[in-house]
């Protein structure tokens, strides 16, 4: 049994055996027991058994029996639906709970309310369920409630922190590449090619800035982020990367998530070409095909063994990884690519 199980069951015991007591001391009050017996004469527990504790012992399986059919097998329906079921099986539970009691005081021969008065052995349980029950649904209402402004809560700081790291990404690439275009400015004007890279760069950092604004851009864009990304990385390599792109003009305004393809590129050329004296060839495919666009990054690199933990090492991947799940639910494979190095294939 959970804890919080054992600790309602408990509650609710002593929640019952309170009212017992209660009622048993108010009985021997009105019979003036307390002058017939003394201030201690109530502490009799034999008549105190069967005058209180037995019909509350009653009373709490009755209770336990109401909770079961109307909050416990109606757990998914709503909250309204379990108080009208309960407030129904109430009275007809304790009615047939009284009657199955009546026949063990009978076959006990021990004295009951008879004739009209076994009413009260009807109204007074059935007001006291009413009552606990009540009390039940407002406590639980009050948790569900105290629960809400807590999730709330969280999700207004998180909303905060959201917006603050959404205007110190727009500030930081902002800022950047505004210092690109100064110095780009200061460069002489023999050195057109410095100024030509600088320019490059600072329109990655512009179009950063812009994929942290959006969900969505046309792959059109994408490829002419990565291949700005790419001519940066040619002025390193020289001659020894080499690059190809086959994608149809007509899939270039296909809505893709920003930033999909240059973390990929990246890891192509950081950890498939760098280390290669002659370098390499990175080539990019794009297509459609049973309405899904299908990209393939793949490189002539030194490829990858462990394909299994690539992803606890790396940020691009990783991260790339994560968002087709949570977006498309598609998965980025890694495959040897002929006649060596890795090919990365995803689809959306």
């Amino acid at each position: 049994m959970k804890t919080s199980t054992r600790s309602s069951v408990l509650i609710i015991s002593i929640f019952y055996a309170f009212f017992s007591i209660l009622y048993h001391v108010v009985l021997w009050y009105n019979r003036n027991g307390y002058e017939e017996e003394g201030f201690f004469g109530w502490i009799n527990l034999r008549e105190y058994w069967y005058v209180a504790g037995m019909p509350y012992l009653f009373y709490f399986l009755a209770s336990i029996l109401v909770w079961f059919l109307g909050v416990r097998l109606l757990k998914n329906k709503r909250t309204l639906i379990q108080i009208i079921v309960v407030a129904t099986l109430i009275p007809v539970i304790v009615y047939f709970v009284r009657e199955g009691r009546y026949i063990l005081l009978d076959y006990m021969e021990l004295g009951r309310l008879r004739g009209t008065g076994e009413v009260w052995d009807w109204y007074i349980p059935t007001l006291f369920l009413m009552f606990q029950f009540g009390c039940y649904f407002a406590y639980r209402y009050f948790l569900e409630n105290q629960r809400k402004l807590r999730v709330e809560g969280e999700l207004r700081h998180a909303a905060l922190k959201s917006e603050l790291s959404a205007l110190k990404a727009q500030l930081n690439p902002h800022f950047l590449y505004n210092i690109f275009n100064t110095i780009s400015a200061s460069v002489p004007a023999k050195n057109e090619k410095t100024r030509h890279l600088i320019a490059e760069l600072s329109d990655l950092f512009r179009y950063q800035l812009k994929a942290s604004q959006v969900e969505k851009v046309p792959l059109r864009e994408e490829l002419e982020f990565v291949n700005k990304y790419l001519d940066l990385e040619k002025e390193r390599f020289q001659e020894r990367l080499e690059v190809e792109i086959y994608v149809d003009d007509n899939l270039k305004d296909e809505m893709i998530p920003p930033m999909l393809l240059q973390p990929l590129v990246e890891n192509s050329i950081k950890h498939g070409l760098s280390s290669l004296i002659e370098g390499g060839k990175i080539a990019i495919r794009i297509f459609k095909k049973n309405e899904k666009l299908h990209f393939e990054i793949s490189d002539t690199g030194v490829g990858i063994k462990d394909k299994t933990s690539v992803f606890n090492k790396g940020i691009g991947l990783t991260n790339t990884k994560l968002r087709l799940e949570k977006m498309y639910q598609s998965t980025l494979n890694l495959s040897d690519n002929t006649p060596k190095g890795l090919k990365i294939s995803f689809a959306i």
